[in-house]
């Protein structure tokens, strides 16, 4: 629907000019350092109810998008987020798998897309409430700042274990230009374009971005093509109440698979698709509409806002392998937020307080064909209805105990309700429902103990519950699987951040999770499935350092110890009891290290590193992949002119060529004898160069 206007404008307009330059994330803001940072300048959004950073009782971290994607290809969403402590990011070159995030361990399990983990966008929410999300539809060119809450997030947004990743697009307020283009190019047939509008005037403003991206990646079946709009417009009602419209267009013609490959697939061509990738053109095709406004009032004594969205999602994926592999379906996905915050005195006491509901809807028609070696389509196995529907109402209070103690208590109720009516009875009825009420709460308590610094205590619960694809029966009976119930997570945790000197500026967070009946992964007849495990534990420690070593030059470090293990499993598939061991596909050590200078004259030089541990790929700990390293390098300028900029960058990746796996399938293959045989793993590409350019006037 919207390929011709994209193509012209990003690829067709632009000729042979978008093959050898990229696009340039910055909006222009100053590139050089910032003379102030202090953490009570930092407000936090994605707590839903608005506090300081330096108030809030848990692990949170900003990231500044113009600051951090200075010179950056604009591939992926971990470009940012990397220097996270806590999330560990897989699957960036795999676009038909998506961007696997996880959090403190929630997440990882996902085959793909995001799992665990609650995205919003604007206040919109990308996470279905099933609990699964995806971020393919997010234009990185868009972004202002990126808001990651670690931890369980149930009292916030319900159905979540990990955390949120609040995601805040521009504005025309924003722009320093009211018009920008940019295009982009690199190794692996990498071309991208970017045109941006936008102003402000009279309380009014609007944005407008067009994006259009292609990558043929390192392996073979991995090519990418993907065109993106993004607009927002705001009206000013007046001087207390205003209206702001937001809509988003995806297309997504091509999102090849290159499967995964076994050790000795790697050993003898690391650039190799998997034998059926090739054989079935494996890959998908989507497009996505999603249409938001937003409503604030603050004629009430507080403040009112009430959101509404609707999104239209249409998918077709060919999975790897032969069989019941060919996926269709058409999701409709709407539903509403409101809210209220005010303030009030209650006991001698002062209280913030925010008081809401939300309401979301999923509808998918899905099909499913089964396919042979060949690709011809034998059998139609799937025709069903799967229908959604999750509600909650939910309470936060902030209480200035005294001028230095802020104790913050939340509570949350929800209900998740999945039904599956089945049209395709030649097999039986597999029809269905679950419902499940569950209640959040949290509870935290902040003490400034110096202007510089900050500490908490926190305490709070979570629930997941399994998302349709989660459900399905192993026993092939038919319906749900009766057996797996949501998992629950307790959350006790310790931090503090501040600033030490005039220079140094630190986030630390002890934490430990215990969860009970955690959702595992395991493969049966090609086909993943999930159980219950009984317990598992999750201890650990994130620290972020930041250093303004001189006025150019900016250090940063994040690092994540991981201590996650099952407390009590019998693992059925392997029979083996697996108590003691090591979560799989997460590392014990994560390191991100960056050196960032910033010259007055608009010139930048970025050195960063990443160590990702070595890691198991199934429950019983017997296969191990290696630990890594990766290093990168990028450099730029920006010309001022009187009414104008131009700014030209470029930057290389996995700069010594490091070999190392980008993604691994847990528990794949775990059944064989030899662990040698054992899993499925996606190469990461080698050394690789991009470059770009922007022009705003």
């Amino acid at each position: 629907m919207y390929r011709p206007l994209f193509a012209c404008l990003g690829f067709a307009c632009l000729g042979g000019a978008a093959l050898a330059l990229p696009a340039f994330a910055q909006t222009d803001a100053d590139p050089g350092p910032q003379s102030e940072h202090r953490l009570d300048a930092v407000t936090v959004t994605g707590t839903r109810l608005e506090r300081d950073l330096a108030d809030l009782p848990g692990a949170a971290t900003v990231v500044d998008a113009d600051q951090v994607q200075a010179g950056q290809p604009g591939l992926q969403l971990d470009e940012s987020l990397n220097r996270v402590p806590g999330l560990y990011l897989q699957n960036r070159y795999n676009f038909a798998q998506g961007l696997r995030l996880s959090s403190r361990g929630f997440g990882a399990r996902a085959p793909f897309g995001v799992r665990g983990l609650r995205i919003n966008v604007d206040g919109f929410p990308e996470t279905l409430p099933d609990g699964q999300s995806q971020l393919d539809s997010v234009d990185l060119e868009t972004l202002d700042t990126l808001t990651v809450l670690r931890g369980p997030a149930s009292v916030l947004y319900g159905n979540a274990s990990g955390g949120v990743v609040d995601i805040t697009t521009r504005t025309g307020r924003d722009l320093r230009y009211g018009h920008r283009f940019s295009v982009a190019g690199g190794a692996d047939g990498y071309r991208k374009s970017n045109l941006q509008l936008g102003g402000a005037g009279g309380g009014n403003h609007h944005y407008l971005s067009l994006t259009g991206v292609r990558h043929d990646g390192e392996r073979a079946q991995s090519e990418m093509e993907k065109y993106l709009l993004t607009t927002r417009v705001g009206r000013a009602l007046s001087a207390e109440r205003d209206l702001e419209l937001f809509f988003t267009a995806m297309d997504t013609p091509v999102a090849e698979d290159p499967g995964g490959l076994t050790r000795a697939q790697v050993r003898e061509d690391r650039q190799q698709a998997a034998r059926f990738s090739r054989l079935l053109d494996a890959g998908q095709e989507v497009t996505q509409q999603r249409l938001g406004v937003l409503y604030r009032d603050r004629n009430l004594g507080g403040e009112l806002r009430l959101r509404g969205f609707i999104s239209r999602r249409d998918f077709r994926q060919q999975l790897p392998f032969p069989g019941s592999s060919l996926i269709d379906y058409q999701r409709l996905f709407y539903g509403a937020r409101l809210e209220y915050t005010d303030r009030l005195s209650l006991f001698g006491l002062s209280h913030r307080y925010l008081v809401g509901l939300d309401v979301d809807r999923q509808q998918d028609d899905r099909g499913r064909r089964a396919v042979d070696a060949a690709g011809n389509v034998t059998a139609r196995t799937g025709d069903e209805d799967q229908t959604a529907t999750a509600s909650g109402l939910f309470l936060q209070t902030d209480t200035d105990l005294t001028e230095a103690l802020v104790l913050s208590l939340g509570a949350r109720a929800d209900r998740v309700r999945l039904d599956i009516e089945d049209h395709l009875l030649g097999d039986g009825d597999q029809s269905g429902d679950q419902t499940f009420r569950e209640g959040s709460y949290s509870a935290g308590l902040t003490w400034h103990l110096h202007p510089r610094h900050s500490v908490y205590v926190t305490v709070s619960n979570a629930f997941e519950t399994p998302t349709f694809t989660e459900l399905a029966n192993p026993s092939g009976a038919g319906g749900f699987n009766p057996e797996l119930e949501p998992q629950k997570a307790l959350n006790r945790e310790i931090g503090g951040r501040g600033q030490l000197g005039d220079r140094l500026f630190y986030d630390l967070a002890l934490f430990s999770v215990r969860v009970r009946d955690e959702i595992t992964p395991y493969e049966l007849n090609g086909r993943t499935f999930y159980d219950n495990a009984a317990r598992t534990r999750r201890d650990g420690l994130e620290l972020m350092l930041e250093h303004l070593t001189t006025e150019r030059l900016t250090l940063t470090l994040a690092y994540t110890y991981s201590d996650y293990e099952f407390e009590d499993f019998y693992d059925q598939q392997q029979n083996q009891d697996v108590s003691g061991n090591r979560l799989p596909g997460l590392p014990r050590h994560h390191l991100f290290a960056e050196a960032a200078w910033r010259w007055q004259n608009g010139a930048f030089l970025v050195l960063d590193g990443r160590y990702g541990g070595q890691v198991y790929a199934e429950n019983t700990n017997d296969t191990r992949v290696d630990d890594y390293t990766v290093a990168g390098a990028r450099l730029g300028r920006q010309w001022r002119l009187p009414a104008s900029a131009f700014t030209l960058y470029a930057g290389v990746d996995n700069l010594f060529d490091e070999e190392y796996f980008g993604n691994l399938r847990i528990n794949a293959n775990s059944d064989r004898p030899d662990p040698a045989d054992r899993g499925y793993f996606e190469p990461a590409p080698g050394r690789h160069w991009y470059a770009g350019a922007s022009y705003s006037w």
